[in-house]
C-alpha cells in the first residue's frame, strides 16, 4: 500500500515570494488556462499550471529547483488570459530572480538589490572607490588638480595601468568565478537526489549549448511565438544585446591593443581613437543598439498594465543603471569633444560608477539570467525537454 506523503508548506516562503513580484499567486484556482495558453510550453507536464501549485503549497525546494522555470520567455499570454488575474508569468519571474540571489555569493549583493532603499549602498562603493583612484592620482600626477588643464584624455586622470584596468580586471574575474560557481549550484539542483546527472547523454553537451545560441539568445527565436508585443519586444532585447556584443568585443579589443602594445607595439592601441578608426565606429554603433533597445524595452515595461503585470524594482534597477551607462558614455564623449573639462571629467566619473554598478553586481541582477538561463536551457534540452 503506498505511503501517505506529508507536505510542508514553507510559510516564510510564500510570504518571501509575495513579496517579490508574486502578491497575486493566491488567487489562481487551478483551472489551467495558463498552460493551455502557453504556445511554448510542453506537452508533457506543461508549466505554469504546476510551479501555481507548489507556489500556493510553499513547495520551496520543488520550485527553486525546477527547470521549466527557466524555459519561460515571461510574455505574459498567460497572465492576460487569467480569468483570476493570478500573474503566473510574474510568479515564474519572482521565483528566477529568488533563484539568482541564492545562486551568487556574497548572498548580501542580493538582499541590496531587492529595494531601492539599498541603492545608496550600491553606488556608495564605486563611487568611493573611483573618488580615491581620482584624488591620488591628481596628487600623483597633477599637483592635486582633479580637473587637469590641457587636452582632455580621460586617462591621465584615471589612469589604466595603474588604477582602471586593475580594478575592472579583478572585477572581471569577481564576476566570472561567481557565475561559474553559480552555474555549478544551479546545475547541481536539478539533479534527483542519489542519481548521477550525465549532461549530453546522447550528444556532447557543448551540441547542446550550441543549440541554445542559435535558437535561443543569437536570433531569439522563442519571442516569435508568444506575446501580442513580440516585434517590439525582440527588436527590444536584439538591440540591447547586441549592442552589449559590440561594447564588448571594442573593449576587449582595447584591452589586448593597450597591454599587448607593450610586447608586440604593431598592435598597440591608444585612446582617445580617431572617429574613423573601425573600433571607434563599432562603439558608436553599439552605443545606438543599446539605446534603442533601452527606449523599446522601457516604452514597453510602462505599458504595461498593472491590473495583469507588475513591474518591481528588480526589473527597473536594470533598466535605470543600463540607462546610466548610456547616457553619461554619451556625455562623456561630446563633454570631451566640447572640451569642457570641468563637465568632462566629473560625467566621466559617473559612467565609471555605473558601469561598476552593472558588471560588478551582474550575478544577482535580472541580467545573470544571460549565463544562469542559458545553462540551464542546455540542461533541459540534454535530457529532451524542450
Amino acid at each position: 500500500m503506498t505511503q501517505p506523503v506529508k507536505i510542508k508548506p514553507d510559510l516564510e516562503f510564500i510570504k518571501e515570494l509575495q513579496e517579490v513580484g508574486g502578491e497575486s499567486l493566491k488567487k489562481c484556482y487551478q483551472c489551467a488556462t495558463c498552460s493551455v495558453a502557453c504556445p511554448i510550453s510542453p506537452h508533457s507536464q506543461p508549466y505554469p499550471r504546476k510551479e501555481m501549485v507548489w507556489a500556493q503549497w510553499g513547495l520551496k525546494d520543488k520550485l527553486m529547483t525546477d527547470p521549466d522555470i527557466w524555459l519561460c520567455h515571461n510574455c505574459g499570454n498567460c497572465s492576460d488570459l487569467c480569468p483570476r488575474g493570478a500573474s503566473p508569468s510574474d510568479l515564474i519571474s519572482a521565483v528566477r530572480n529568488m533563484v539568482y540571489k541564492k545562486l551568487s555569493a556574497p548572498s548580501i549583493i542580493g538582499k541590496w538589490l531587492s529595494s531601492p532603499v539599498y541603492l545608496p549602498i550600491l553606488i556608495a562603493i564605486p563611487a568611493i572607490l573611483f573618488f580615491i583612484v581620482w584624488k591620488i592620482m591628481a596628487n600623483a600626477w597633477h599637483g592635486g588638480q582633479m580637473i587637469p588643464s590641457g587636452k582632455i584624455v580621460y586617462g591621465n586622470i584615471f589612469y589604466g595601468n595603474y588604477t582602471i584596468d586593475p580594478i575592472f580586471g579583478a572585477v572581471f574575474l569577481f564576476v566570472a568565478f561567481t557565475f561559474w560557481n553559480g552555474s555549478r549550484k544551479l546545475i547541481k539542483s536539478f539533479k534527483p537526489e542519489g542519481t548521477t546527472l550525465v549532461l549530453g547523454k546522447q550528444k556532447h553537451w557543448v551540441y547542446h549549448l550550441i543549440d541554445v545560441i542559435k535558437d535561443e539568445i543569437a536570433t531569439h527565436k522563442k519571442f516569435q511565438d508568444c506575446g501580442s508585443d513580440k516585434s517590439e519586444r525582440k527588436l527590444g532585447h536584439m538591440s540591447l544585446f547586441y549592442g552589449f556584443i559590440a561594447l564588448m568585443i571594442v573593449t576587449g579589443t582595447i584591452a589586448v591593443g593597450h597591454w599587448g602594445g607593450y610586447i608586440i607595439p604593431a598592435i598597440s592601441i591608444h585612446t582617445p581613437l580617431e572617429w574613423f578608426n573601425p573600433i571607434k565606429i563599432l562603439a558608436n554603433v553599439g552605443t545606438i543598439l543599446l539605446l534603442i533597445g533601452l527606449t523599446l524595452l522601457t516604452k514597453r515595461r510602462l505599458a504595461l498594465e498593472p491590473k495583469k503585470t507588475q513591474s518591481h524594482w528588480y526589473d527597473w534597477y536594470l533598466l535605470y543603471v543600463i540607462w546610466a551607462v548610456g547616457i553619461t558614455g554619451v556625455l562623456s564623449q561630446i563633454l570631451r569633444l566640447a572640451n569642457i573639462p570641468n563637465l568632462a571629467f566629473p560625467v566621466y566619473y559617473l559612467h565609471l560608477i555605473a558601469v561598476f554598478m552593472l558588471i560588478a553586481y551582474l550575478p544577482w541582477s535580472k541580467l545573470g539570467h544571460l549565463v544562469y538561463r542559458t545553462v540551464a536551457l542546455t540542461y533541459v534540452r540534454s535530457i529532451g525537454r524542450r
